[in-house]
């Protein structure tokens, strides 16, 4: 898919070039930046992978002025319902508890392993993979968004405000509402509504989620501390029908030529 600007490129991977630029890119983001790890980590060859990635679609944005592997500086895994089949379960299975989505009887979409490389951050490298991303779930007609996104660090007394907020003000309704998997359930309502500091607890939050909170997303119940990933997770939730008219817009545009 080609984009305004000529330099970028966005597109599923089609090479294991493209698969290893993805997992290079995650690498600096998710190792390097964040100091997270795992048991497929490919710490010499500077690789973050896991055994997901043979069974999904990986969208990557390509800087046509790099050369591969170091092409891909922006990336999203996606995992529809027939390849978490294949794969045995959606990643996120591992932490959340997927019965209401998965007996919904709608189409599904897992998002994943979102990252930019640290020097397209803040520029429209991210709104054009979000343009890519409506295609894909226009053409899949793909009903239900959701995946786990991530606050760095697991300190839960540093993350007491938004972890608080998104409980309060975002909490997925009971027909979408996946619950963190029993044994593992860290509680996000950790002080009452009238106590939190919104504008500090909005601060503290990541884009990412204030994005998907702003195109009508919501969460899960409950965190989980991935102490392997140094992150304290949250699943969000999209239901497509309910998108706002900007949301609208945008996969609109999109798909036209």
């Amino acid at each position: 898919m080609p984009t305004d600007n000529p330099q970028f490129l966005v597109r599923l991977a089609r090479t294991p070039e493209d698969v290893t630029g993805a997992q290079r890119l995650r690498y600096r983001v998710f190792v390097s930046e964040l100091g997270g790890d795992g048991p497929m980590v490919d710490h010499a060859a500077g690789l973050e992978r896991d055994s997901f990635d043979a069974h999904c679609d990986h969208l990557v944005l390509i800087d046509s002025t790099r050369a591969a592997p170091e092409h891909v500086v922006g990336a999203y895994r996606l995992m529809r319902t027939e390849q978490a089949e294949k794969a045995g379960r959606f990643y996120s299975e591992a932490e959340y508890d997927l019965a209401p989505l998965k007996s919904s009887g709608r189409t599904l979409l897992e998002l994943g392993r979102s990252c930019l490389d640290a020097d397209y951050r803040g520029g429209m490298a991210m709104h054009h993979l979000w343009q890519a991303l409506a295609a894909y779930v226009l053409d899949h007609r793909i009903e239900v968004l959701f995946g786990v996104a991530s606050f760095h660090g697991t300190d839960i007394d540093s993350l007491a405000g938004p972890l608080s907020l998104l409980h309060a003000r975002h909490l997925a309704p009971k027909a979408l509402r996946v619950r963190v998997r029993d044994g593992h359930f860290q509680r996000m309502d950790l002080m009452p509504e009238e106590a939190i500091d919104r504008p500090a607890a909005m601060k503290a939050t990541p884009a990412l989620i204030k994005a998907y909170l702003r195109l009508g997303g919501c969460v899960g119940e409950g965190a989980f501390v991935d102490h392997a990933f140094n992150t304290t997770d949250v699943c969000l939730v999209m239901d497509t029908e309910q998108m706002n008219a900007r949301q609208r817009d945008i996969y609109t545009k999109a798909r036209t030529p």
